[in-house]
């Protein structure tokens, strides 16, 4: 099987793509300064394609084991099994490393945040009452800026878990085309042996009775023989060709 149609290469070409999205978006995260809304939007986005990448290599090394069971029914050898495996291991430490260094600035971050919010419980007496009107204004519209980058986040999870939806179903229809083709070769060629066994044996049956029609025959039947099929041969074409 060409790799253009082994289910495998075209799920790992999926996630590589997800990968290198996955590495785009976390180089502009670490460009970005902490604390920030913008940053507290990539940091979900990335852990949640994490986790969407994640459960793919996890489904794709799934197959992986089921065809190392009977590898020559798949068509695959034993190095190739490895490759494989080492992918989906390297796939995996690929992930695992972007989801820990975002889960550390995670952690300082809510530090951080701890720290500001103690700070402004702090009783501040000089500062004037409009100065608590802006906050609060500003407050509100921090909470409608995060409920719209909610919002945002939660419709760029339903569009993957579509696409990963047609990438299963588009796999699980490949990998049925792909079964229902090898079981009609099976069928095809079973039939072939079985017609080429049937006429061996009516071939060997023929050869048998002409070899004792021409032992009783003796030399004088033989030649009457091979003067009757040439006449034979004679009538039967001038039948076809001119009648």
């Amino acid at each position: 099987m060409s790799k253009a149609q082994d289910p495998f290469y075209i799920v790992k070409e999926e996630i590589q793509d997800s990968i290198d999205k996955l590495q785009s978006s976390f180089h502009q995260w670490e460009r970005v300064p902490g604390g920030t809304g913008e940053q507290v939007h990539l940091t979900k986005e990335l852990l949640a394609n994490c986790e969407s990448i994640a459960w793919k290599v996890d489904e794709l090394a799934k197959a992986i084991s089921v065809a190392a069971r009977d590898p020559s029914w798949y068509g695959i050898n034993e190095v190739e099994l490895e490759n494989r495996r080492r992918w989906t291991s390297n796939a995996r430490l690929q992930v695992a490393d972007v989801k820990r260094t975002i889960g550390a600035g995670k952690e300082n971050d809510n530090s951080a945040s701890v720290i500001r919010r103690e700070l402004m419980r702090l009783p501040n007496s000089q500062q004037p009452d409009i100065s608590d009107h802006y906050s609060a204004k500003n407050n509100d519209d921090f909470v409608a800026s995060e409920s719209d980058r909610q919002m945002l986040l939660l419709k760029q999870q339903d569009e993957e878990l579509d696409e990963l939806s047609t990438s299963v179903k588009r796999i699980g229809g490949v990998g049925l085309t792909i079964h229902e083709e090898l079981l009609a070769q099976e069928k095809i060629l079973d039939e072939l042996g079985t017609e080429m066994d049937s006429t061996k044996n009516r071939l060997d049956f023929v050869q048998k009775k002409m070899g004792m029609v021409m032992k009783k025959a003796g030399a004088k039947g033989q030649i009457m023989i091979i003067i009757f099929l040439l006449v034979l041969f004679i009538i039967l074409f001038i039948l076809v060709f001119f009648t």
